[in-house]
């Protein structure tokens, strides 16, 4: 079995449709065929709230497990949502620290030009952490949450 039909047969279990091939990029499926999903749905029955929450996670999972483009996010993680009441026992904070950290480690490499990865996630740590690095502000906020 090929990665496409995987990833088809994963995206016909789960939202009972799968992406063309031109709605992929090898093993990632473009935002844009999430979206015009989304859109599509009707919430007529909890089968159908399931996917357009599917559809949410999967839009905002870019953020915290994005890959270079900013445009696909990879079909790896379409497995993870099958348990759907098992969603919620999820450990994401860590998992996003691992996914930032195996970033961080691809990017010593001398040849690596580009990171992935929750970047905004790094940018909140640098500038908490390493005052010198962000702008001073007359008005400083307070982000207690990012302080954690």
């Amino acid at each position: 079995m090929s990665s496409f039909e995987a990833l088809e047969t994963e995206c016909l279990h789960q939202f009972r449709v799968a992406p063309r091939k031109t709605d992929c990029r090898g093993s990632f499926i473009k935002l844009m065929w999430f979206r015009s999903l989304k859109d599509r749905i009707v919430l007529t029955d909890d089968v159908h709230i399931q996917m357009y929450v599917k559809c949410h996670i999967m839009l905002f999972g870019t953020i915290l497990f994005g890959d270079k483009s900013g445009a696909t996010v990879h079909w790896k993680f379409l497995p993870l949502l099958r348990n759907f009441a098992g969603i919620i026992q999820f450990s994401w904070g860590s998992t996003c620290l691992v996914h930032l950290y195996r970033s961080l480690c691809r990017v010593t490499c001398v040849d690596c030009k580009e990171m992935d990865g929750p970047l905004t996630l790094l940018l909140t740590w640098a500038w908490i952490r390493l005052p010198f690095l962000a702008p001073i502000s007359d008005n400083p906020r307070v982000f207690s949450i990012a302080n954690r």
